[in-house]
């Protein structure tokens, strides 16, 4: 199914937080890449992974970045991350497109497509074989297509105040949200997010894929009723464009 917002930007969700964003210009991101041992993701994109022109990383944990290593490898393609994670992924992994930076700064991550890495409040350690390894912070993006449209992916994060310096300083136009609970933000706090960020759209993602993560869309659209904020409820494999 695909539900369409007026826009010339098309994002499919994956499952869990991975989305494949089509940009305006015909630009291919990969964020938060989960496909091979995700429950969630459809498998034809287990069996043939999207080819993209970047991948953004929220954190490091697992079930963020499980695929990001091989497909760097196979691709090259450049990988976007906060710098320990980039540390890990060049230096330990062999991965030749990692590119590291950190919280405020911005980069043109394809061709007239920026996106700013803002903060999120979550773990982000690097579980590498028995090992736990330092992967600095969590992290969210902000990512203005190349007409200007504004999506803000959260990351894996609680709700936090700092999100009305997001809506003053980006104006996002969609906010893609965690609600599951447990390892991040509930449906309750999701709302209060939306509201803070000003968006009139949000995509509720890391919901359902496992029993641990109750949060459900139709808590989140409980919680906004009367906002005028739509709910734009996908299910794995599914777009909004």
């Amino acid at each position: 199914m695909t539900t369409t917002l007026g826009r010339d930007t098309e994002l499919t969700w994956l499952g869990h937080s991975t989305f494949q964003i089509r940009t305006p210009g015909g630009k291919t991101l990969l964020v938060d890449p989960w496909l091979s041992g995700n429950p969630a993701c459809p498998q034809s994109f287990k069996d043939q992974p999207p080819k993209a022109d970047a991948l953004l990383l929220t954190h490091a944990h697992g079930d963020h970045i499980s695929d990001a290593v091989e497909i760097g490898r196979q691709t090259g393609t450049k990988i976007v991350s906060i710098f320990e994670i980039y540390l890990w992924l060049a230096n330990k992994k062999g991965v030749p497109g990692a590119i590291g930076m950190n919280k405020g700064g911005t980069i043109e991550v394809v061709d007239g497509v920026k996106a700013t890495m803002v903060h999120a409040l979550h773990s982000c350690g690097i579980q590498d074989g028995d090992q736990v390894i330092y992967g600095g912070e969590a992290c969210g993006w902000v990512i203005r297509m190349e007409n200007g449209f504004t999506v803000y992916h959260a990351g894996d994060t609680m709700i936090f105040s700092d999100m009305q310096l997001i809506a003053e300083l980006w104006q996002p136009d969609l906010a893609l949200l965690p609600i599951g609970d447990f390892y991040t933000m509930d449906p309750r706090q999701a709302a209060r997010a939306a509201r803070m960020l000003g968006v009139k759209h949000v995509i509720p993602m890391h919901w359902g894929t496992f029993e641990a993560l109750p949060g459900k869309p139709e808590h989140l659209r409980q919680h906004l009723q009367g906002t005028g904020i739509e709910v734009l409820e996908l299910q794995p494999g599914g777009s909004v464009r």
